[in-house]
């Protein structure tokens, strides 16, 4: 029982990592109906931004991811602004395919500069577990969860709440009309991006704690995929618990590797997409999607 109960822990501090990434995609998805490539590229842009700012030493690891956080928020924002506005009223694959462009740009730059060796965002907690009876949790893996919980509270009350945050939420449903209501679409676009932008660096920047950041780092944001697909494209709540949901089963698939051995020697790397394909098969809107009715 300690046992599972420790990979539960685990698998939350994973899950809000996948779920902070997740976050971004449906963001700009509900604004503007774009899956957004672009979001591993701005998660190891983040991180490798991270690496530099830590090593200021007044700004320590929150610090840093937080400034972090903002220039690559505005990085994403300039983006929009310069290659993705002028795509509006084309078709969606086009432009799909253009976030696939920028993602291969930013991690090349990013690559760049990380360089022949390997960078570190740092890691206040060190090997720091915190024990609650007979199960230990890493005390970076309870900070990530209290993060992203807090993160998440403060879209919600921005989204439920503020002007602009309902202007995001109109356009969502239907930008016609919002634009017809004196909605400025192109802001939201441009706060949607900025907000993914943001997200991943911070995303990035918990999963890189303790941990190297290298040229192989990147495929961490791809595990937002399964997440977005379980939880649904347009779904805020959905890609909250399907990044937990997929971070436990990560986590449950190293902890019992022997059991698992049919799946391969780590089989944690290929759940998440099992999961994926019988989402996609049994629901494809997903847990929490709107399921789109199409009337002939």
């Amino acid at each position: 029982m300690t046992k599972l109960l420790e990979a539960f822990a685990d698998g939350l501090g994973r899950g809000s990592v996948y779920a902070l990434i997740a976050l971004g995609f449906v963001i700009i998805y509900k604004s503007s109906r774009v899956i957004s490539f672009a979001q591993p590229g701005f998660m190891i842009a983040g991180v490798v931004l991270v690496t530099y700012l830590v090593q200021v030493s007044w700004l320590g690891f929150f610090g840093a991811m937080l400034l972090g956080a903002v220039l690559i928020g505005l990085l994403a924002l300039g983006i929009e602004r310069a290659v993705i506005r002028p795509m509006i009223g084309r078709p969606i694959f086009a432009i799909a395919i253009i976030t696939i462009g920028l993602d291969i740009v930013l991690r090349t730059v990013a690559h760049a500069y990380i360089g022949p060796l390997v960078r570190h965002v740092g890691d206040p907690w060190g090997t720091s577990q915190l024990h609650l009876g007979s199960v230990r949790m890493d005390q970076r893996h309870l900070a990530a969860v209290v993060t992203a919980t807090v993160l998440v509270l403060l879209l919600f009350g921005f989204f439920r709440y503020t002007r602009m945050g309902l202007a995001m939420r109109a356009v969502a449903e239907d930008q016609e009309a919002a634009l017809a209501q004196g909605v400025s679409v192109g802001a939201v676009f441009a706060l949607s991006w900025a907000l993914a932008g943001g997200l991943a660096a911070v995303a990035g920047s918990f999963a890189a704690a303790g941990v190297s950041v290298d040229n192989t780092f990147w495929p961490v944001a791809l595990y937002a995929l399964p997440v977005i697909i379980l939880g649904g494209l347009d779904s805020l709540p959905g890609a909250v618990l399907a990044g937990l949901v997929i971070g436990v089963l990560r986590s449950l698939a190293d902890a019992y590797v022997d059991d698992l051995s049919w799946l391969g020697e780590n089989p944690s790397l290929i759940v998440p997409w099992l999961v994926m394909m019988l989402v996609l098969v049994v629901r494809p809107y997903g847990l929490f999607g709107t399921r789109e009715v199409e009337r002939v």
